[in-house]
Order: structure tokens, then sequence, then C-alpha cells
């Protein structure tokens, strides 16, 4: 073979290898250490990388993503000399490809040896007890020294995680036994605690259906003493309005009585004549029990006609009526609308109010008359000689005389103004005018003749 054509060929074959050595492809996340001669060159970052053959090489590729490295258990003794084994997980992050090359020989042993004594020192400060509640405080502490100690390196701790802290055989038996009488002994706390609260429900529960209770039936005497007092309100109400309208009524038909009475004029005779009328009736009542009757009947008489009259300038006495007063009338009680306007108040209730209107009505009606009923004498007057008078249909007929001529018991009177005699009066009556009682003043009427002396 020709020596050219074997040169030729080695040569061509240094180069495609010195071309394959000088391209290198760096994927992403991952960085590659450079290094000319056995020195650093630098760090080649992700992508297509040329290299000096023959110069060049890349020395380590690092991996730029979070790692998580799971390391065996660990056996650490606590404060109480327990021995457990604790079990860690850590994330740990290269930034420094360079010194997590060229400062440490192999960081993920360095990691785990710091991780190792770091729990020990955490833990061996600590109970049982505390070890098994405090992995949020252990995974703190143990990320910090591992970040501190793992910064020099390139190296950051992101997180530290205990998987698992086993104790040994025994205190899981231990354990267990104090969980289980833990378990029992706060079953029967909640078990007491809620039987408390259901007492005290049920008590609180009865209190206030006591108390609804008392309410209810004081409510219920309240409304029903309310409704007594109402009902006594109203029928004392009531009771006063119908002693109002009967005393209104009473005090209407006086008044309208003692007017046409006092319109009449009465004349003294007329009154001791119905006066003597009203006595049997009187003694007939069956309350009147004894009735007496004055011996000397002339001076009662007397008296009653001083009593209802006045002696005028001719010594006999005569019906003098008072004086109404108009201001004294107007200012009683039962013409104040205004101040017992209330007392018939039935707003509440139609039927009380259409009563109570029938019986104003009626009692504001108009009571007749006492001469619209019954004729009433008319007012008798001192007479003239001339002058000729009415005679009330309840005495005897007077008899016409003379002036001049006497009177007598027994004789027969004449002389009258139209001239006819008037007759005798027989053994019966021995004159037509009574003789008045003893001590009784004669009052003169036209046409009746006075009495002889007694």
């Amino acid at each position: 073979m020709d020596p050219l054509l074997i040169v030729g060929l080695l040569f061509l074959a240094l180069v495609v290898v010195s071309i394959i050595k000088a391209v290198q492809i760096i994927p992403q996340a991952t960085a590659a250490v450079i290094e000319r001669l056995g020195r650093f060159k630098g760090t080649a970052d992700p992508g297509l990388v040329f290299l000096v053959p023959f110069v060049d090489k890349v020395r380590e590729r690092i991996d730029l993503r979070e790692q998580v490295v799971s390391f065996p258990p660990q056996p650490v003794i606590t404060q109480d000399n327990l021995t457990v084994n604790i079990d860690t997980v850590v994330y740990y992050t290269v930034t420094d490809p360079k010194a997590a090359v060229y400062e440490i020989s192999d960081y993920i042993l360095g990691v785990e040896q710091i991780t190792t004594t770091t729990l020990r020192n955490v833990v061996g400060g600590m109970s049982l007890e505390g070890t098994l509640t405090s992995r949020d405080e252990i995974n703190t502490v143990l990320r910090g020294e591992l970040d501190d100690a793992t910064g020099r390196w390139g190296i950051r701790v992101g997180r530290v995680e205990i998987k698992a802290i086993d104790p040994p055989a025994s205190i899981q038996e231990s354990m267990e036994r104090q969980m289980k009488a833990d378990r029992e002994k706060r079953a029967m706390i909640l078990t007491a605690e809620g039987q408390r609260e259901s007492a005290i429900r049920s008590a609180e529960g009865q209190k206030q259906s006591q108390i609804l209770m008392a309410e209810g039936a004081k409510q219920a005497a309240i409304m029903e003493a309310e409704a007594e007092r109402q009902s006594a309100i109203l029928r004392a109400q009531g009771e006063r309005a119908a002693r109002y309208l009967e005393a209104q009524g009473e005090a209407a038909a006086i008044e309208k009585v003692f007017a046409a009475i006092k319109a009449g004029r009465p004349t003294p005779e007329l009154l001791a004549y119905k006066y003597l009328e009203t006595l049997p009736e009187m003694a007939q009542g069956g309350a009147n029990k004894v009735w007496m009757v004055p011996t000397d009947f002339g001076k009662a008489l007397e008296g009653f006609t001083r009593m209802l009259g006045a002696p005028g300038e001719d010594g006999v006495f005569r019906f003098t009526p008072s004086e109404v007063d108009d201001t004294a009338r107007a200012g009683r009680p039962q013409d104040d609308e205004e101040s017992m306007k209330h007392w018939f108040d039935t707003s509440t209730n139609p039927e009380i109010a259409k009563v109570v209107a029938d019986a104003e009505a009626e009692a504001r009606r108009e009571v007749p008359a006492l001469g619209s009923v019954s004729p009433s004498p008319a007012p008798m007057a001192v007479p003239r000689p001339a002058e000729q008078r009415e005679i009330p249909p309840h005495l005897p007929p007077p008899a016409q005389i003379s002036p001049s001529a006497p009177t007598t018991n027994g004789g027969s009177h004449s002389g009258s103004p139209s001239g006819s005699p008037r007759g005798s009066h027989s053994g019966e009556h021995e004159s037509s005018v009574p003789t008045p009682p003893r001590g009784v003043p004669v009052v003169e009427k036209p046409g009746y003749p006075s009495p002889p002396p007694a």
C-alpha cells in the first residue's frame, strides 16, 4: 500500500475526531465546567459549545435542577437517653457549578454528613415526646444549619423533611399503652363533659320553660286584671251616665212642673185644698206606719200660707213667685257639656253609641207643660168691686151677693148681678161657703163672702 495514502487516511481520521471533540451540546438546566490544559476555563451554558481540540475538555456536567436526596435512617439519642431512628429527606439546588466541583469532592456526601450531625445536635436537646411533636421546629433548624454549611459549596438547601421517627419497640409499646390510656381518658372526659353539657342544657331548658310559663301566667293575670279593670271602668261609666241621664230627666221634669206651677199662680185656698186631697193617699201608703195631724190645723195652714205668700196692703196673703237666677242655672254641672261629654264615649262599640244617642235624645226631649196636660187655674189678683172672676172647677160655686147684703150661715143669698136668686141650702150644709178653721187668715175672692167671726 502506498504510504502516502496511509498518511492521508490517518490525517483524515484525526480531523474527524478533532471535530467531534470540538463540538459539544449542553442540555437545558445543565452547566458544564470546561478546563483548558487542566485549568478551569469557564462554565458553559446550555446550547452548542465549541472547544479547542486536544486543549479544552468538559470536566463535569452539573444538573441545575432541584435535587432530592433521601438519606438512610440515622440513630439519634434524645435528651431522655432514648435511641430513635430518624429518616430525613433533603431538597437542594446547585447554584455555583465551579464551587460544587472544586470546593468539595462529593457534595452529596457532605450534605448527608452535615444533615446527620445537625440532626443529632437538635434532637439531643429534646425529649422523645418533644421530638415527636416538634417536626416543624427540627426541619427549620436543619435547613438553617445546612444552608450555612453548604453555601460555600455552591449549594442551596431548600427544605429538610423528617420522614419518620422510629423509637425502640419497648418504647413503642409503652407509647401505645400511654396513647391508649390518654384516648380512654379523653373519651371519659368527653363523655362526662357531654353529660354535663346535656344536664346544663336540660336545666337551662327547664328554666326557660318555667320562665316562659311564669311570663305567660303573668301576662294572662295582667290581661285578666286589665280586662276586669276596663269592665269595671265601663260599668262605672255606664252607671254614672245612666244616673246622669236619669237625674237630668228628673231635673228637667221638676223644672217644667215647677215652672208650670209658678206660671199658674195658685192661691193658698187651692194649695190647701190639694193638700187635703193628698192626705188620704199619703195615709194609704204601705211605708206610712204613723200619720200625725197637728191639733191646731189652722196654725199649720197659716204657716203654710205665710211660706207660700206674702201679705198685701189689705192684709191678705197672696202667692209671690220667686225670680229664677239664670246665672246659677247656667252654671250647673249637668249643663256643662264639655266637662261630661267623655262620659258617653262609645266610639269603640257602635251599638252602645246608638243606645246612648237614643237615651240622650229621650233625655233632651221637651217635657210638655203642665197646662197642656190639665188646665191650671189662672193667676188671681186682688179683685175690684165690679170685676167678675172665673171659678175654679174644684171649688164650690160662690154665692152671688151684693156688696151691702149681710152674710149669714143659714139664710138664702140674693142680689146677684144678673138679679137671679141662688136659692137656699138645706140641712146638709149651713152655708155655701165653708167656715175656715180658727186662726186661718181669710183670703177674699170676688164672689165669695167673708165668713163671720167665730
